[in-house]
């Protein structure tokens, strides 16, 4: 038997149920974190999990910044209350007014804060699959982001992805050097509930669009009568 084949590769339909229900029950987590603490043996499978990540010309352009210290913790929240005031401005009357009332963080409640960067320069200025879409590293940081996020779940552990905030005071808060792209900062923790929605549909900010309406075929906005697949989407 070949040595670099998996065995038993397949998925028993437990398994692939339970991949799904992780899908379908993740949530983008704000205000419902505990602070107990995450023991560092499971904080080391999420970040396993993340370094298994598809990677483009497996580059792994990722590295892991993880934040436990209250202080550094207070930078980088005061840095996404910067960015929250700025952000508010940009919507208008009552949007601007329901924006504000949103809980959009939890930087200061989670008991672990992580941030994933992009190294750009890893493994040199020639890689494959990104000779033609340079940003495709950015795409597997990414990638990484959502592997861990699913892991989060799979551990019953809350994570929120905190995008209100420039990058370079990111840099500031973390010590991360010009060259490096910060990804995500990401929030982790147990909680005391998870929505069954997503908070922003619940809150009725956006409504999830039917699948059926997002789904073409063999070009741009083409439907070819493959009418079974629409009825299978629902």
């Amino acid at each position: 038997m070949d040595a670099t084949v998996q065995q038993n590769a397949d998925f028993s339909e437990e398994e692939r149920d339970a991949v799904y229900r992780c899908i379908a029950t993740r949530r983008d987590v704000r205000g419902q974190f505990l602070p107990d603490p995450i023991p560092d043996e499971v904080l080391a499978r999420l970040l396993d999990a993340a370094h298994h990540a598809p990677s483009v010309g497996f580059m792994q352009p990722w590295d892991f910044i993880v934040v436990r210290d209250p202080a550094v913790k207070q930078k980088v929240h005061a840095a996404f209350a910067t960015a929250h005031d700025e952000a508010a401005d940009m919507f208008d009357g009552g949007r601007a007014a329901t924006y504000r009332k949103l809980k959009l963080e939890g930087i200061l409640e989670a008991p672990v804060g992580l941030c994933i960067t992009c190294d750009r320069e890893r493994t040199g200025p020639v890689v494959i699959g990104r000779t033609h879409q340079p940003e495709m590293d950015l795409y597997s940081a990414v990638c990484a982001v959502q592997t861990l996020w699913l892991a989060a779940r799979a551990e019953n552990l809350g994570l929120g992805w905190v995008s209100i905030v420039r990058y370079d005071d990111l840099r500031n808060a973390l010590g991360i050097p010009p060259r490096i792209q910060p990804v995500a900062y990401l929030c982790i923790g147990k909680v005391s509930h998870f929505y069954a929605k997503p908070e922003l549909e619940t809150a009725g900010w956006l409504p999830r669009l039917p699948l059926r309406d997002l789904v073409w075929f063999d070009g741009w906005h083409q439907r070819r009568g493959d009418e079974s697949l629409l009825d299978a989407l629902g």
